[in-house]
């Protein structure tokens, strides 16, 4: 399979860009959502959200002890104690520096590992297997690899490029550079299958979305470079919809097109979903979708796909011309609102928490509400 040219040198300069994109975002999704409703205070709390759909948003809910700090906060996932585990992109340059902290479901510091990952920390997901939990981890930038960890850190395995996929420029997967480009690899999202394997999305490298066994061995990909129905600009996040009254099917956040494409389970094009700003990564709870997007807010779909709310909505003041640098000057950051939404997930009792690409970090918990 022939190699790609890149003409994106680096993720900033591609949201920067994208940023501008104000037109897509105007739109609500063609499947009729509903009006955002701006945040509101009843007594102290912070509600956001419509209908059968109420959140109260605590912003920065897990704090970190003083010896450490956010580098880019960029996935959560939880386990079944309902303990939240934050990945950090991290600077490579302080490498006794975790990238991944794991705080209880009061948001308590309690652990801290993944030094490994320091400067290009990206995709974290948790599976259980055989009674165990597991996460699994993935890290761009000049690391380019991911990993299986148990819940204290220890690895299992650690891989880098499938070079057998025929995709990758030579030794892409033993001497892994900082290089950007359609024939590297930069791995950013996991989702899981069936059979003990998973799915792991290549996002800002050679967009495709490759599938793996459950020792780690690659069988195979789909996609590439394009403009959608089963080509990619930017294929962020990949999950599994399992949500009851579906057929299980691949959604992947298609990124830079602004849309999520879905996908039979063998990896063939199904339909797209548009209306989206910049989504990044997608997860499932009940009969819920939850789609973090970098443009100021995150979107509950029922199982039909019909947007139910749209949480945080700030999506107008992010995507102005000034809009750009809002994410550098946390002043600016308006309660109730988001600035780049990179990951949500659930907790197990149905809230959610987000995770923001910020300098400075921010995970908010939006604590559903009966």
């Amino acid at each position: 399979m022939a190699a790609f040219p890149c003409d994106l040198t680096s993720r900033r300069e591609f949201l920067a860009a994208a940023s501008l994109s104000v037109g897509t975002m105007g739109a609500t999704a063609t499947f009729g959502a509903p009006a955002a409703i701006t945040a509101r205070k009843t007594d102290s709390a912070l509600i956001v959200g419509e209908g059968d759909y109420l959140f109260e948003v605590v912003h920065d809910f897990p704090q970190l002890p003083d010896k450490f700090t956010w580098q880019t906060t960029h996935n959560v996932a939880v386990d079944k104690a309902d303990n939240l585990y934050v990945i950090h992109e991290g600077r490579k340059e302080l490498t006794d520096h975790p990238s991944i902290f794991v705080f209880d479901p009061q948001g308590k510091y309690m652990r801290s590992f993944g030094q490994q990952f320091q400067g290009g920390g990206h995709g974290i997901e948790i599976r259980e297997e055989g009674g165990q939990e597991f996460l699994y981890v993935c890290a761009y930038q000049h690391l380019k690899t991911f990993a299986k960890l148990d819940l204290k850190g220890e690895t299992v395995w650690q891989h880098y490029a499938p070079m057998e996929s025929n995709i990758y420029a030579a030794e892409e997967n033993t001497k892994p550079t900082g290089q950007w480009g359609r024939d590297r690899f930069m791995p950013t999202n996991f989702a899981f299958l069936d059979d003990g394997g998973f799915l792991l999305a290549d996002g800002y490298g050679a967009f495709f979305i490759h599938r793996y066994d459950k020792a780690g061995k690659w069988q195979s990909c789909f996609g590439g470079p394009g403009k959608g129905e089963g080509t990619f600009n930017t294929p962020h996040g990949v999950w599994v919809d399992r949500r009851q009254g579906r057929e299980p099917s691949i959604v992947v956040c298609d990124r830079a097109n602004h849309s999520l494409q879905y996908f039979t389970m063998d990896g063939a094009y199904q339909e797209t979903l548009k209306g989206y700003g910049l989504p990044a990564n997608v997860e499932t709870r009940g009969n819920l979708l939850v789609v973090a997007e970098l443009h100021a807010r995150v979107t509950l779909l029922n199982e039909k796909n019909e947007v139910v709310a749209r949480l945080g909505d700030d999506v107008a003041r992010v995507t102005s011309p000034d809009g750009t640098q809002i994410r550098g000057r946390r002043k600016e950051w308006l309660n109730g609102k988001f600035v780049h939404p990179h990951d949500a997930c659930f907790s197990q009792d149905g809230s959610i928490f987000v995770a923001e690409w910020v300098g400075a970090g921010r995970v908010s918990k939006l604590k559903r509400l009966a």
